[in-house]
């Protein structure tokens, strides 16, 4: 019985009812530094892709224009 006691209240103090602090908020809009990299590649990509995109459109219009 004596070690029950003790043993009793270390259960409750472990169990106060605190909240734990909420996390921290992470802006996710904010790269990380240790992606930059592979960031900017794939910024170059997409800016790439619509030169593509555009150069293919014009020559569509002028076979479309050439076959007429």
């Amino acid at each position: 019985m004596k070690n029950l006691v003790p043993a009793l209240l270390l259960m409750l103090a472990a169990c106060d009812g605190s909240v734990p602090p909420p996390e921290p908020e992470v802006d996710p809009r904010q790269p990380n530094p240790a992606f930059e990299t592979q960031i900017q590649a794939i910024d170059k990509a997409r800016s790439v892709e619509g030169q593509v995109l555009d150069a293919a459109e014009a020559q569509r219009q002028q076979v479309d224009q050439a076959t007429q």
